[in-house]
């Protein structure tokens, strides 16, 4: 009876998933579906990128921008966040070697991070400084990282959308890279994840609180984030890119979606690479609460766990009713799967890659109650965070 019960849970929690949660799974958000907005004057748009210790990276990335086939005016603005490396020089030369009309690039070093800021933040801050001490200041400001390369038509049709959509903040979530054993296995089940906690329907929904973005690439009207406090409304935050979406959304509409052409191309080739960068903030999302987090792992557990669970050892109607629960989750998961070009079949190791976020997840409340919370480049952040929170 107790098999029963549980498989018949299961399958009311995926019924739910699939059918009422805003259609998270389907991947039908993207930047490609109908927007067509083409204003007769393209808006200007500064760019802020925040780097630390991007030597590596930096070049590839700042080139994707200053490559932007975009109509109008683009200022970049790279904010050197105290790097130990060549961070500087290669954007410099980078910046000299691609001599673009209508593009400037300003490379600005940042000043040591203030309590009570966290370092991405602090470094947003700083460039957003930088774009309001302009005589001409523009009307919409793009944050992305320095790992993110861009195709050459993104900013055009983020403003596209934005227009389209009278959006206060326009965002996408880029590719994430998928070479690696462990990346194949594990960044589609972070969008997936991602996309389950913050239904991207919902978001876009002005009439729902839901609010996310990905930090990766993010949009934003300069006159309502000036109007909503700045970025100082959220400048404690770990998890950025959400924090700055709900603020945003009290002001106006948002919008999130997926893309085919904006990648991360930052690798975690093992296992533990990956754990790390989604321990930095997973406990953070649980608001550094023990209850959060036990409730978290149970609910897990109960979703993804249960149900191969059942088909392995139960018997009769409960081994029948895990297997059905275990055929939703992995039917749900093959958008995802299609969307990263990989074998739907994958679907079926979801409950292993669920249990490895599990674990991510216990490694970053041990991380802050070791006092290292939030660790990114040598900056632990969580503990101050945590006692305002």
């Amino acid at each position: 009876m107790i098999d029963l019960l549980a498989g018949i849970g299961g399958c009311a929690a995926w019924s739910y998933l699939v059918c009422v949660r805003g259609a998270f799974w389907r991947c039908a958000i993207t930047d490609t579906t109908g927007f067509r907005a083409n204003p007769k004057i393209w808006p200007a748009v500064a760019a802020i990128v925040p780097a630390r210790d991007e030597a590596y990276n930096i070049g590839r990335s700042l080139r994707s921008l200053i490559r932007q086939k975009y109509p109008g005016r683009l200022s970049i603005f790279v904010v050197d966040d105290q790097s130990m490396d060549e961070t500087v020089r290669v954007a410099k030369e980078t910046a000299s070697a691609e001599v673009v009309s209508a593009r400037s690039v300003a490379v600005i070093p940042g000043r040591p991070v203030p309590d009570g800021w966290t370092g991405k933040l602090w470094a947003m801050r700083q460039g957003l400084a930088a774009v309001e001490e302009g005589n001409q200041r523009p009307e919409f400001v793009l944050f992305t990282d320095a790992d993110i390369e861009l195709g050459p038509h993104v900013l055009r049709r983020l403003v596209s959308i934005g227009r389209a959509r009278n959006a206060v903040l326009t965002s996408l979530m880029v590719k994430l890279k998928c070479e690696s054993f462990a990346e194949r296995q594990l960044a589609p089940a972070f969008v997936f994840f991602f996309q389950m906690l913050y239904p991207f329907a919902w978001a876009n929904n002005p009439g729902r609180a839901t609010a996310a973005a990905a930090g990766g690439c993010m949009l934003v009207d300069r006159a309502a984030l000036e109007a909503v406090g700045g970025l100082e409304a959220m400048r404690g935050a770990l998890i950025d890119d959400c924090a700055l979406a709900a603020v945003m959304k009290r002001r106006g509409p948002i919008w999130l979606g997926l893309t085919q052409d904006a990648f991360s191309f930052r690798a975690y080739p093992t296992i533990a690479n990956f754990g790390g960068m989604v321990a930095r903030s997973a406990f953070a999302e649980l608001r550094f609460s023990a209850l959060r987090l036990a409730l978290a792992v149970a609910g897990m557990a109960f979703v993804f766990l249960v149900p191969p669970l059942l088909v392995l050892f139960a018997e009769g109607w409960g081994r029948a009713a895990g297997a059905v629960a275990w055929a939703m989750m992995a039917l749900a998961f093959a958008p995802t799967l299609r969307f990263y070009r990989l074998p739907v079949i994958q679907g079926l190791a979801l409950p292993l890659v669920a249990a490895a976020y599990v674990g991510f997840t216990m490694q970053s409340a041990m991380q802050f109650w070791r006092g290292e919370g939030g660790m990114w480049k040598g900056r632990v952040q969580a503990p101050s965070l945590a006692r305002r929170a």
